[in-house]
Parts: C-alpha cells; structure tokens; sequence
C-alpha cells in the first residue's frame, strides 16, 4: 500500500477535527432534567411560604434572602452584601442587614437603604408553587 499524501493527511486531520468539534458541541446542548411532579424545570427549593413572615424574611443557608415585603408577594436575593462580600446577618425593620459595616437592604426590592454599599442586592428570580419558593 503507497504511503498517504500530504493532501490526504490534511483531509484526515480536518475530518477528525470536525468530528471532534461535532461531538463537544453536542455535548453541551442537552435537555434541562425536568422535574417529576409538573413536567417543568425546577431550581432548588428555598423555603415554604409560611415560614416567611410579612414584612420580613429569612436567610437560606446563609446565601439567599427570601423576603415577603407584603402579604403574598416574595423576592429573593443574594446573601452577599455588594459592599465587601460579607454574608447579611439580620432581617429587622423591613431591611436586610450586614454585619460588617453596617450596610442596610430594602426587603421590598434589596436596594441600599444605607451604606456603604452602593449597589443593591442582586435579586433571583423565583417561582411559587404549592407554597414552595424555588429558584427558577
């Protein structure tokens, strides 16, 4: 059998290459794993309705804040203060507080209420469901 040309090597190359390209890039698209009970992607479950007071909150395992500003409306934000990365501590007097440096959260939409953050609280989105606050 003669030796493979130059072209032919290339041809090869180019072909496993492609191949090797198809294989990753199908790797990565792949369905989301649907939830059982609703056939609908599901986040992690943050916490029941009932256990979040009116006109306050809770921290969730010390990286969300799920707050209920007024009866039946929810939010959820990060735990991380936007000042220096300190995790939020308390939820007293419809703000959501650091203990670092004494920067303050609005529970309604995690805005500064007093710094020295100056940015707010990045909010997550969520989804309720059988009084069941998940992520989306």
């Amino acid at each position: 059998m003669p030796a493979p040309t130059r072209r032919l090597m290339i041809f090869r190359g180019l072909v496993g290459g492609a191949a090797a390209a198809i294989a990753a890039a199908t790797a990565w698209v792949r369905p989301a794993e649907a939830s059982e009970d609703t056939g609908e992607a599901a986040g992690p479950i943050l916490a029941k309705t009932s256990s979040i007071p009116v006109g306050g909150g809770r921290i969730i395992k010390g990286t969300w804040v799920v707050t209920q500003p007024k009866k039946g409306t929810f939010r959820a934000f990060s735990a991380k203060c936007t000042h220096q990365g300190c995790p939020v501590s308390t939820i007293r007097g419809g703000t959501i507080n650091c203990p670092c440096h004494g920067s303050k959260f609005r529970i309604a939409d995690g805005s500064v209420a007093r710094g020295p953050a100056k940015r707010p609280l990045a909010r997550k989105k969520i989804k309720i469901s059988k009084g069941v606050i998940r992520l989306s």
